[in-house]
């Protein structure tokens, strides 16, 4: 029989999409920004468009990064993992 293969993410890869999200979030702001500003100034420029551009990618990588993160809630990755529970408990014993 093959051994049983466990599919969870670590909570720690968890908290790091967390991040990588509120990170994309920021920097779609930034250049969202950017872009609206430099197409005041100077509408139809090259820098306009590159901001445009690194709007749309990091629009993407936030969506993707989202997009995971909401599949990964489905699997129960926010469980504590088993030291944690086992931490908890112990306390919980010398405490009483």
């Amino acid at each position: 029989m093959a051994p049983k293969k466990d599919h969870s993410v670590p909570l720690r890869a968890v908290r790091q999409l967390h991040r990588m999200r509120a990170f994309y979030a920021a920097a779609v702001l930034l250049w969202a920004a950017s872009a609206a500003w430099v197409g005041w100034e100077h509408p139809g420029s090259r820098q306009m468009w590159v901001s445009a551009l690194f709007t749309l990618v990091f629009t993407g990588l936030l969506s993707a990064t989202s997009l995971w993160l909401h599949r990964l809630q489905g699997t129960g990755a926010n469980k504590p993992t088993h030291h944690a529970a086992r931490g908890a408990t112990a306390r919980r014993h010398v405490s009483a």
